[in-house]
C-alpha cells in the first residue's frame, strides 16, 4: 500500500482499478477526499484511509454520512483551491444528484473529481442503473476507463480537465474495472496546491445567478466538447475493414477478446471520454465503415447518441446493437455474448457450439448445491430477527427492511422484510403504512445506515405520531461494505468521535426508547414485546459488535474462541435450533437424527445456548 505514495516514474505494479484511481488522485496532487463507503466503490475510500492513518499522507479523507455530504464537502475544499475527490457506488449519486447538478451551475476552483462505480447484475445493489446518464442530465465531462491503467491516467487528467474548464468531472466505473488487477505505470506526483478562497457572490445559486450560472455550464461544455475531440483517450483504431465497433469502458476490452477469438479484423472507436461526445471522430469513423455494432453495458445511451449524430451527418451506415436485440440491455457484458453478435453481423461462425455447451452446463448446474447469502456466525442480527419473531408470534406485524447485512432477515427462517427500497426507505415507508394499517408496523434499520438517511425520516415519524417501532441494529460499523467506521463508532476512526444514538433519537423528540444488546434473547424479547405495544413512534437499539469485528480483536489479543457444542444425550433431534436460529455452524446428522455444531465455522457467541427447548447446547466453560 505504501507504494501508491512513493514518486517512482515508470514503476510497473498490478493493482485494483479502485487502487489505480487512489494513484491517480495522488500524481494529481490531490489533497482532499470524501466517500461514503459502498461496494463496487469501496476501495477507494479504504485505500485513502488507510494512507492516512497508517502512512501519513498528509492530505485529509472523511468517510462521511451519506453521498450527499460526501460531494459537498469535497467541493468546499475545491472551493478553497485545492484538489478533490469524492467516491460512492451508482444508488449513491442518486443522493448526491442534489448537490452535484448545482455544483455544475457554480463551478469550482480545484479540480473536482466525481466516481461513480455502477454496479451491472446487482452484485452487490438493489438496482442496476447505468449512471452515464447523469453526465448529459448534469452537463458534466465524463471519463470511462476500460483498464487499472486507464484508472490512473483518465483519474489524473480528470483534475486537469476540471481546472480547465472550472466543472466538476465524473469518472464513471463498473464492478469489474473497479476490482479487476491490472498493471499499471506510475507516473509523477505533482505537488499538492496551497488553498485559497476567492469570495464570489456568482456562486450563491439564487435565480438571479442561477440563470447566467447555466449559460455558462453550456459555454463550458463546449470547451469540454472540443477537449473530447482531441482527447488522447478516445482512439479511432482504423482497419482495412467494412465492420465497426464503437464501444467503451470494461465493453472494449470484451470486444479485443471477442473479435481476436472469431479472427475478426475490425476498426474499433474506443471512447475513454465519451461525453461531450467526439460528434467529429464519431462521424468520421462512420463514415468510413460499412456497418457498425455498438458494444456497451446496460442502457443504449452510447448506440442512442451515435444514431443521432450519424442521423444528423445525413449518413447511412447500418447501426447495430441493443435496439436489434443483438446484445442485451440488463446485466453484464460477456466476451460470448459480443461474439454471438459479432458472428451475425459478419456471418463468422463460432468456434464452439454453444448449443452442447449450454446442455452441459444445464447438467452441472443441477449437481451443485445452492448457497445463498447467509449471516455470519455470530452475526447479532440473527439474535435480533430471532427475537422479533418470537415476540411477535400469533400476531400479524408488517417490517420494513433496509440497506446493509440485515437485508438478509428475509431468508429463511426469519421471513422478515416487506420492502427493501433505498437508504433510510424502511422508516420513511413505515411512516405511511403506519397511517393506514393497524397492525405493527417496524422498521428495522443499521446504524450507518440509520445516520445516512434514517434521521429525517424519523424526525417526520415524531412530527406525525406515526405508530411504528424503528429497531436499530447497531452493530457498531458499516460491515455490509468493509467494516468501514459509522458515525456511531470508534471502531478504525481516525477522529475517534462517535455520537451516540439515543441521545440522537431522544433529540428528534422520540419518547420511547429501548436499548439491549441482542445476545441478551430473554431481555431482548421482552423490550421488543414491551415496544411494540406502545403508542406513536418508538425505537429500540439492539447494540452489539459485528462479531467479525469481535473476531479480529480477540485475535489480536491472543483471546480463544471457545465453540458450543451439543449434549448428543440431552439433545431430542426437535429442530427448532434450525428451523428458528439457523445458524450457520448448525449441521443436521440424518443418521442420529441431531443437531451438531460445526466447530470451525462456530463463532463462539453462545446465543443458541438460550434457543435449544432441551437444554442440549452448551457452552464448554458452563459445563
Amino acid at each position: 500500500m505504501k507504494q501508491i505514495l512513493e514518486d517512482q516514474i515508470g514503476r510497473q505494479t498490478l493493482l485494483m482499478g479502485n487502487v489505480a484511481i487512489v494513484r491517480g488522485a495522488i500524481e494529481a496532487g490531490v489533497s482532499f477526499a470524501s466517500t461514503y463507503p459502498g461496494t463496487p466503490a469501496s476501495e477507494i475510500g479504504d485505500t485513502f484511509a488507510t494512507l492516512v492513518s497508517r502512512f501519513r499522507w498528509p492530505g485529509y479523507f472523511e468517510y462521511s454520512t451519506n453521498e450527499a455530504v460526501a460531494l459537498e464537502a469535497a467541493a468546499g475544499a475545491s472551493f478553497a483551491g485545492v484538489r478533490a475527490i469524492c467516491s460512492m457506488k451508482h444508488v449513491g449519486a442518486n443522493v448526491a444528484a442534489d448537490p452535484l447538478f448545482s455544483l455544475a451551475y457554480t463551478g469550482i476552483d480545484g479540480g473536482l473529481v466525481v466516481v461513480t462505480a455502477d454496479d451491472p447484475s446487482c452484485w452487490s445493489s438493489q438496482n442496476e442503473q447505468d449512471n452515464r446518464h447523469y453526465a448529459v442530465h448534469a452537463g458534466l465531462p465524463m471519463l470511462e476507463p476500460s483498464s487499472s491503467q486507464d484508472a490512473l491516467e483518465m483519474t489524473r487528467t480528470a483534475f486537469e480537465i476540471s481546472e480547465k474548464i472550472r466543472e466538476p468531472v465524473l469518472l464513471r466505473t463498473t464492478t469489474r474495472i473497479a476490482h479487476t488487477y491490472g498493471n499499471v505505470v506510475f507516473g509523477p506526483i505533482q505537488d499538492r496546491k496551497t488553498p485559497y478562497f476567492e469570495r464570489r457572490i456568482s456562486r450563491v445559486m439564487v435565480p438571479s445567478n442561477a440563470r447566467p450560472a447555466h449559460l455558462k455550464l453550456l459555454e463550458n461544455l463546449e470547451l469540454a466538447q472540443k477537449l473530447s475531440e482531441n482527447s488522447e483517450f478516445n482512439q479511432s483504431l482504423m482497419k482495412d475493414s467494412e465492420l465497426g465497433v464503437i464501444t467503451s469502458g470494461i465493453s472494449y476490452s470484451y470486444t479485443l477478446d471477442a473479435l481476436r477469438w472469431l479472427d475478426i479484423n475490425a476498426s474499433i472507436l474506443k471512447l475513454g471520454m465519451p461525453y461531450p461526445f467526439p460528434k467529429k471522430m464519431i462521424s468520421e469513423f462512420i463514415e468510413n465503415v460499412d456497418k457498425v455494432l455498438v458494444v456497451e453495458e446496460l442502457d443504449p445511451w452510447l448506440e442512442t447518441h451515435v444514431r443521432a449524430i450519424a442521423q444528423v451527418n445525413s449518413l447511412n451506415t447500418p447501426i447495430f446493437g441493443k435496439e436489434q436485440e443483438l446484445l442485451p440491455q440488463a446485466f453484464e457484458l460477456s466476451t460470448k455474448q459480443i461474439a454471438l453478435a459479432l458472428a451475425k453481423i459478419s456471418g463468422k461462425t463460432l468456434p464452439i457450439d454453444y448449443t452442447a455447451a449450454n446442455e452441459k452446463f444445464e447438467i452441472a448446474k443441477e449437481l451443485l448445491v445452492s448457497r445463498p447469502p447467509q449471516l455470519c456466525a455470530g452475526c447479532p442480527h440473527r439474535a435480533s430477527f430471532y427475537a422479533i419473531k418470537q415476540a411477535t408470534k400469533g400476531q400479524e406485524i408488517i417490517v420494513g427492511n433496509d440497506i446493509g447485512c440485515y437485508a438478509l432477515g428475509i431468508a429463511p427462517p426469519f421471513h422478515l422484510g416487506d420492502w427493501l427500497v433505498c437508504m433510510g426507505a424502511s422508516v420513511g415507508i413505515a411512516c405511511g403504512t403506519a397511517q393506514v394499517i393497524n397492525d405493527p408496523v417496524i422498521a428495522v434499520i443499521g446504524d450507518s445506515t440509520f445516520f445516512h438517511a434514517g434521521v429525517p425520516a424519523l424526525i417526520n415519524a415524531v412530527k406525525n405520531n406515526a405508530n411504528l417501532t424503528l429497531i436499530v441494529l447497531d452493530n457498531l460499523t458499516t460491515a455490509m461494505t468493509g467494516h468501514q467506521p459509522s458515525p456511531g463508532s470508534k471502531l478504525g476512526d481516525m477522529r475517534e468521535t462517535a455520537i451516540k444514538i439515543d441521545e440522537l433519537v431522544r433529540g428528534c423528540g422520540v419518547k420511547n426508547i429501548y436499548k439491549t444488546d441482542p445476545y441478551k434473547l430473554e431481555e431482548t424479547i421482552q423490550i421488543f414485546e414491551d415496544a411494540i405495544k406502545q403508542d406513536g413512534p418508538t425505537v429500540v437499539i439492539a447494540r452489539h459488535v459485528c462479531a467479525l469485528v469481535l473476531d479480529r480483536i480477540k485475535r489480536k489479543k491472543g483471546i480463544k474462541i471457545t465453540p458450543s457444542r451439543v449434549d448428543p444425550e440431552k439433545c431430542e433431534g426437535c429442530r427448532t435450533c434450525i428451523d428458528e436460529f439457523s445458524c450457520v455452524a448448525f449441521v443436521w446428522d440424518t443418521t442420529t437424527p441431531q443437531m451438531k455444531i460445526e466447530e470451525v465455522l462456530c463463532d463462539g457467541c453462545g446465543v443458541c445456548v438460550n434457543v435449544c427447548p432441551c437444554g442440549a447446547i452448551y457452552k464448554e466453560e458452563a459445563k
